[in-house]
C-alpha cells in the first residue's frame, strides 16, 4: 500500500523520470523537520521493529526509488518517510 501512495504522489505532482524517493527512517521531530523542508512527503508510523522488514519491502517493490536509508539504530524510529530531495518548499 504504502508503495502504492509513492507512486500515486510521483504522479499526481508530475514527477519527471530523474526524480527519485529518498526513504529515511525518522523520529517525531525528523519527520516534521523533513515534511517542513520536503513537498510532498508520504510517511508511515509503525513500530520500531517493524519499519527495518517494511523498508525492505518497500526498496524491492518500488520502481522510482533511491533510497538511502540512514544507517541509525534506535528504538526511537517511528516513521518511514519519503520525499524528492529536487522538491523543496
Amino acid at each position: 500500500m504504502y508503495v502504492e501512495d509513492l507512486n500515486d504522489c510521483a504522479s499526481q505532482f508530475g514527477f519527471t523520470p530523474d526524480e527519485v524517493w529518498d526513504v529515511s527512517l525518522a523520529n517525531d521531530v525528523e519527520k516534521f523537520a523533513i515534511e517542513k523542508k520536503y513537498f510532498p512527503t508520504v510517511s508511515i508510523k509503525a513500530l520500531p521493529k517493524m519499519l527495518a522488514e517494511i523498508y525492505k519491502l518497500v526498496k524491492t517493490k518500488l520502481i522510482r526509488i533511491k533510497s538511502q536509508i540512514k544507517k541509525k539504530t534506535s528504538i526511537n524510529f517511528k516513521y518511514m518517510v519519503a520525499f524528492s530531495p529536487k522538491r523543496k518548499r
